[in-house]
C-alpha cells in the first residue's frame, strides 16, 4: 500500500485572473463545465459533483450526484424524494455542492438554499430518461433496506411487466431539486500550495467577488 502521508501531486496547469473571471458565477460554472466536457475522456462525468444535506442531529451526510441542469436560477439535481437526501432536503432546506476535476486540477464548491422544482420541469425531464432509469425509479424504494439484490430484481421485473403496454409516468415519490447559490468558490491548483480561490458571495444588489488565501 502507498503511503499516504507522503503522497503529493504539484498543481501547474492554470491560474485564476480576476479580470477574466464572469462578474456572474453561474455564468463561470458555466464555462469551466465547458472546459472539463473539453477534457473528456480524461474528466469521465465533468457534471458528477458531491452534494451535502443536514440530518437531524444537524450531521452532514455527503453522496455524489449528476447535475442536469444550469441557469441563471441555479443547479439541477433529481432523485426520489423519499430518499435519505430527498428526505433531509425537504426537512432542512440547505444543502452544499463541490466539483473536483482533476485533469484541470480545479474545484468549485457551492453553498446555498435548496428548493423542489415544479412538476412540470420534474415530468419533463423524467421522460427523457432511458426506460431502464424510468422504471428503476419504480422498483427501488431508495435507501430503504432490502433482503438481497434478488428481491431488487424481481421488483424490476414486476414493473417491466406492470408498463410493458403503457407509458411509464413519474412516481410522486420521483423529481427534481434546485440549489439557488448563495456562495460560490472558484478553486485553481498551484504550485508550492499558493491555490487561487476567488469566491462569490450574494448580497442583496448582485454578487461580491473576493479572493482567498490559500
Amino acid at each position: 500500500m502507498k503511503e499516504i502521508s507522503s503522497s503529493r501531486t504539484s498543481y501547474e496547469r492554470g491560474e485564476l485572473r480576476e479580470s477574466e473571471l464572469a462578474d456572474d458565477p453561474i455564468v463561470e460554472l458555466q464555462r469551466w463545465l465547458d472546459e472539463a466536457y473539453a477534457a473528456h475522456p480524461q474528466i469521465a462525468e465533468p457534471n458528477a459533483m458531491a452534494l451535502a444535506s443536514v440530518g437531524e442531529e444537524g450531521r452532514p451526510s455527503l453522496r455524489i450526484v449528476l447535475l442536469r441542469g444550469l441557469d441563471h436560477r441555479g443547479l439541477r439535481f433529481f432523485t426520489s424524494y423519499d430518499s435519505r437526501k430527498g428526505r433531509e432536503l425537504i426537512a432542512r432546506p440547505v444543502g452544499a455542492a463541490t466539483f473536483w476535476w482533476a485533469a484541470l486540477e480545479r474545484q468549485v464548491r457551492i453553498e446555498g438554499d435548496v428548493q423542489r422544482i415544479d412538476e412540470d420541469e420534474s415530468d419533463l425531464y423524467f421522460a427523457s430518461r432511458p426506460r431502464g432509469h424510468r422504471l428503476a425509479a419504480w422498483a427501488s424504494e431508495q435507501s430503504e433496506p432490502v433482503e438481497s439484490r434478488t428481491v431488487l430484481d424481481e421488483r424490476m421485473a414486476h414493473f417491466e411487466e406492470r408498463f410493458a403496454e403503457e407509458e411509464i409516468e413519474r412516481p410522486h415519490s420521483w423529481g427534481g431539486f434546485l440549489i439557488v447559490p448563495r456562495s460560490m468558490e472558484f478553486w485553481q491548483g498551484r504550485t508550492n500550495r499558493m491555490h487561487d480561490r476567488l469566491r462569490y458571495q450574494r448580497e442583496r444588489d448582485g454578487w461580491v467577488r473576493v479572493r482567498l488565501q490559500p
